[in-house]
């Protein structure tokens, strides 16, 4: 069994047997796949430890793409191995990051993987926290109720996708002739922002790049976080936030 949800932002209760029964006949050769802000990696205290061994105790195995709520920081320290034919982090034993631009045999399907979005919630700026009038500037944001970030301490760069990402998933994807069975992403292609936003979320370079993929690859379906709600959009874009969804 493969099973989908949306953003858990590191609360993980969705998970627990009277939320999710099914997981009674499930294995460690089953999956949960977490399309993005994960968040389970964010502060590296003994609460969040916890949580990742209380998800590593669950019958299944569990799987995540990078959202844009991620600290990139932290995450960079673990080792990265081939898994299924792809790359991965192994947060705990059954705990597995699913990196960008992979193509993972999964129970005998093949799935492209594609983290990272562009924040929503950054209209007021991005802070350095090692500028001199930081402490000034952040309650400033704060009184007015604003939307920002700080810089390495609740957003990173690398939320979108560098250079050599692009070049992994364009030949990763080549390597299939661009067909698979399932997508999944955190935000959604150019024409699927549009409907979703109805012009309110601005179109990145990384939704440009899931736009050329959806013009050019042959897939079932493709299932997206990112955007908090749960609704199929033409027939194959299956958008999660708190749904959880059996894929296979």
């Amino acid at each position: 069994m493969i099973y989908a949800t949306g953003d858990t932002h590191g609360n993980f209760q969705r998970f627990a047997p009277e939320h999710f029964p099914e997981q009674a006949g499930m294995t460690k050769e089953d999956y949960m796949i977490i399309c993005g802000d994960f968040g389970g990696v964010w502060d590296g205290g003994k609460k969040e430890e916890r949580n990742l061994d209380w998800l590593e105790d669950l019958p299944f195995t569990t799987l995540f793409i990078s959202g844009n709520h991620e600290n990139f920081d932290l995450l960079s320290k673990y080792p990265t191995e081939e898994w299924n034919g792809g790359t991965i982090q192994r947060i705990r034993p059954h705990v597995i990051h699913l990196m960008r631009g992979q193509v993972f045999d999964l129970q005998g399907y093949s799935i492209f993987t594609m983290g990272g979005a562009r924040s929503h919630d950054i209209e007021n700026g991005v802070l350095n926290p090692k500028a001199p009038d930081f402490e000034e500037q952040y309650w400033a944001l704060r009184r007015m109720g604003a939307r920002f970030r700080v810089n390495h301490h609740s957003w990173w760069k690398q939320e979108l996708p560098d250079k050599s990402e692009y070049e992994e998933a364009r030949h990763s994807l080549e390597s299939i002739h661009y067909e698979m069975d399932y997508v999944i992403t955190h935000c959604a292609p150019n024409s699927i922002v549009d409907i979703l936003g109805n012009g309110g979320y601005v179109h990145d370079q990384l939704t440009g790049f899931l736009e050329e993929v959806k013009e050019r690859a042959k897939f079932h379906y493709w299932l997206f976080g990112h955007y908090h709600d749960n609704k199929i959009i033409d027939d194959r874009f299956v958008l999660l936030w708190k749904q959880m969804v059996q894929v296979v």
